[in-house]
């Protein structure tokens, strides 16, 4: 995880030094207040801050954060024009002041006990970030779905913050509590990477042979995107990205972030194979190569259709129609995007989901 680096250990403030919280905002009206107060009641030791980068919202959450700094003098406002992440949560960084810097979601909430456990864990284990599950839930069929795609190993990849037990080092950690000093050291976020910005920050910490930590105790509610066009819109944006970080970094991208742009492929070779087997075009030995194709394709059902059947499915058979749907179409859209950013690059990709607003919760 160091590059072969020697191990540094991050700076330990005091018990008390405080902790600054950062979260860049854009349409979240649904959610925000509830994000903020699962913040707000964290017991930590110290004083704290909360610094909200408000992008150029269409809907009233600029109103619900102005209230809510108005209720709290803890929190604070900064304009986050551009409405991208990276530049929002340095513009918060940059405002703040304590030596430890939690990021945060506003479709998250922290469980009580969450920042506590992570300075400690930070403490113990001399890290400069530390991240624990991401626990997807949802509010409607659909979302439900998703959360279980989420949750599920087979839906992103079963990466560590998606259900890992054991605590241990990490790639990355799911959004962060981390040291000023060592981001500050490394430059904060990139901000010429508009999503993989979490993944691509603990790159540089682990380049400068910091070490990055997976604490399973650690958990936040996440709350995913509630309609299949914004599901879809966030994963061709995260794929494009990963694809283009996978032609900036190579080899240092896991192995696992390759699986869904091979579907993809594997998905239109069995187009091509089909229609020119329909088309008589393909025959004897040649179709029956071309019939190989089919395999991997008919392997990837099965393990789809098996996993919306079992305990990853739900507990109804809406459930797991929906469960069988989600999956395919967070594969594909996000393979679509990341062959789409690795042979051309992402450019100016963003996440147009976060340009409206998800359904409130029930």
């Amino acid at each position: 995880m160091h590059d072969e680096r020697p191990i540094r250990h991050a700076p330990v403030p005091s018990d008390d030094a405080g902790v600054s919280f950062v979260m860049p905002v854009l349409n979240e009206e649904s959610y925000l207040e509830r994000a903020v107060r699962s913040v707000l009641a964290q017991d930590v030791p110290g004083p704290t801050e909360f610094v909200l980068a408000l992008g150029p919202s269409t809907d009233s959450t600029d109103a619900i954060a102005r209230r809510l700094a108005a209720e709290d003098p803890r929190v604070r406002l900064v304009d986050n024009p551009d409405a991208d992440i990276p530049r929002g949560l340095n513009r918060a960084i940059r405002a703040s002041s304590y030596p430890t810097v939690v990021r945060v979601d506003a479709h998250s909430e922290l469980t009580p006990g969450y920042v506590r456990r992570a300075l400690e864990t930070l403490a113990r284990t001399d890290a400069a970030s530390v991240g624990g599950v991401m626990r997807a839930d949802g509010h409607t069929a659909f979302q439900r779905a998703v959360a279980r795609a989420y949750n599920s190993p087979i839906g992103l990849g079963g990466a560590n913050y998606h259900g890992g037990t054991h605590e241990s080092e990490a790639e990355s950690a799911y959004l962060g509590v981390m040291r000023r000093e060592v981001l500050d050291e490394v430059g904060l976020y990139d901000e010429s990477i508009r999503r993989g910005e979490d993944w691509e920050l603990n790159l540089r910490i682990r380049r400068a042979g910091y070490r990055v930590w997976f604490d399973p105790k650690l958990v936040v509610t996440y709350w995913p995107r509630d309609s299949w066009v914004r599901l879809v819109r966030q994963f061709l944006a995260t794929g494009a990205w990963r694809g283009e970080l996978v032609r900036r970094y190579g080899r240092r991208n896991s192995l696992r972030f390759f699986a869904p742009p091979a579907l993809v492929v594997v998905a239109a070779l069995a187009v091509v194979a089909g229609v020119l087997q329909s088309m008589r075009m393909l025959r004897g030995p040649a179709a029956a190569v071309a019939s190989l194709i089919y395999i991997p394709l008919a392997l990837y059902v099965l393990v789809v259709s098996f996993s919306a059947a079992g305990r990853h499915g739900g507990t109804g058979w809406r459930d797991r129609l929906w469960t069988a749907a989600v999956l395919p179409t967070i594969h594909l859209a996000w393979g679509f995007g990341f062959l789409r950013g690795a042979l051309m690059g992402a450019h100016d990709t963003v996440d147009t989901s976060r340009l409206t607003t998800d359904a409130p919760p029930a």
